[in-house]
């Protein structure tokens, strides 16, 4: 069983001291305070008061306020009434906010007086989000009732990824509305050293765009563009999709090009995002993930290279987040997702059932799952070159990954410091939704589903 968070202990621990206060306090103001609406994250500094036959004069009311503040014992705390309220009632405002035990400290000693009809914060209110954007209706990865992973819970919860950024390295980045906002300045680097896998007339260079990673008769993916929107598409714009983490920023790191890209330009460029030295790259600066995202795998137990690129990154703070891969097989035989210190993930259905392609293995393997059959994302319509911004339905742990890079971005957007990668890999594992439909052993494809709602919640 999981230990509980620290922000759970300490509501716990604001609870019982309230209760104890209350349980102090005089009997008949108990029921004419509002505690409900208190929240230990939240400290009020404004509190609704009513009496029963109107306010008390000026200087009656002012010191009555003064000596229920005193209670406190804060010399430098000071109250004040700020005005009436339309309702009837007044609003009264203290020089800092106060936290769950002075909040009912306060309203305890003002509702005392027998005048008071009743006093309760001035609490804080947020937008309940629907995205307007047109197709999020269909992106049941976000939001599904069986499959989804309840992003748009966290949303209204406040964690949307807000300055975090989040690194994906993968075939480069295309020209699309539904991005153009959420990328970093400068966008990322170009990573490939093989003039032809590059396909853009030269090796390393400052550029990440995707010129097309067409292979033989296969067409360009445009992968790179698909999963930056699945972690962070522009969103409630009025146009095509929703990203998870929409108030993030992308880095991107080119390291796909034509059939592929080698193991040593994927590790540099993972030790580039992650804030480390790589030899003629400037450095990526203010631009360093919280989180990298690594949609991209071949055979084989984790290599040195790619092990030693993780670990530097672990150290560095930042989490990476990897595809289990679309064999059907035992995750444990390939690369990346293998590796240690990584957050693997497998692709579960609409339903919240196995992807039938998705890798599978123990939970020391495959640590989670998310969305990755019939993904809706940013795409481009050329066959081979870039062509028009366009919008596809992609399968694959490819997919899956970005789901919970996104979670991570919504984790991270609401402690400072950010949280430390093994601490996120244990709450999201912890934190992940029962599986509607289970897989047969030993196709194990992690804890369960990512649930961004509860993972955003247990943060410390």
């Amino acid at each position: 069983m999981s230990q509980p968070s620290k922000s759970k202990l300490r509501r716990h621990a604001l609870a019982v001291a309230t209760v104890s206060i209350l349980l102090a306090a005089p009997a008949f103001a108990a029921d004419r305070i509002n505690l409900s609406s208190l929240d230990p994250d939240r400290p009020v500094a404004g509190f609704v008061v009513a009496y029963k036959s109107g306010a008390p004069k000026a200087l009656d009311f002012q010191r009555e306020l003064s000596t229920a503040v005193g209670t406190l014992g804060q010399k430098d705390l000071t109250i004040k009434h700020a005005g009436p309220v339309s309702t009837g009632a007044e609003l009264i405002e203290v020089s800092r906010p106060l936290d769950v035990v002075e909040a009912t400290t306060l309203m305890q000693q003002i509702a005392a007086n027998p005048d008071v009809e009743y006093i309760e914060p001035n609490s804080i209110f947020q937008p309940i989000l629907t995205p307007n954007d047109p197709s999020y209706p269909s992106q049941y990865g976000l939001h599904g009732a069986a499959g989804g992973i309840r992003a748009n819970t966290a949303w209204d919860n406040g964690f949307q990824g807000q300055g975090k950024i989040i690194a994906v390295i993968d075939t480069g980045i295309t020209t699309h509305p539904d991005l153009a906002a959420n990328l970093t300045t400068p966008t990322g680097y170009d990573f490939i050293t093989n003039v032809t896998t590059a396909n853009d007339g030269s090796a390393r260079d400052s550029n990440p765009a995707d010129p097309g990673d067409w292979c033989g008769t296969n067409p360009s993916s445009w992968h790179g563009t698909h999963v930056t929107g699945i972690a962070a598409a522009v969103t409630n714009n009025q146009t095509g999709v929703a990203g998870t983490a929409f108030r993030s920023k992308v880095l991107t790191a080119r390291a796909l090009g034509k059939c592929g890209g080698t193991l040593v330009d994927i590790a540099d460029a993972i030790t580039w995002a992650s804030g480390g030295t790589v030899a003629g790259v400037p450095a990526v600066g203010a631009n360093k993930a919280v989180v990298i995202n690594l949609s991209l795998g071949g055979s084989g137990t984790c290599s040195s290279t790619f092990q030693n690129a993780i670990n530097g990154a672990v150290q560095r703070g930042v989490t990476v987040v990897v595809a289990a891969g679309n064999s059907n097989a035992n995750a444990a035989n390939f690369q990346p997702a293998s590796c240690q210190n990584v957050i693997t993930v497998g692709a579960s259905t609409s339903a919240g059932g196995k992807a039938s392609f998705s890798n599978w293995g123990t939970t020391s393997v495959v640590d989670v799952a998310a969305p990755g059959v019939g993904i809706l994302s940013t795409l481009n319509t050329g066959a081979t070159t870039p062509g028009a911004p366009s919008y596809a339905n992609y399968n694959g742990t490819s997919m899956a990954a970005p789901f919970v890079a996104g979670v991570v971005a919504l984790m991270q957007s609401k402690p400072a410091p950010d949280e430390l990668p093994a601490v996120i890999e244990r709450l999201i594992k912890a934190t992940a939704r029962p599986f509607p439909i289970p897989p047969v052993p030993p196709q194990l494809i992690g804890t369960g589903i990512v649930d961004a709602d509860a993972a955003t919640d247990a943060m410390p």
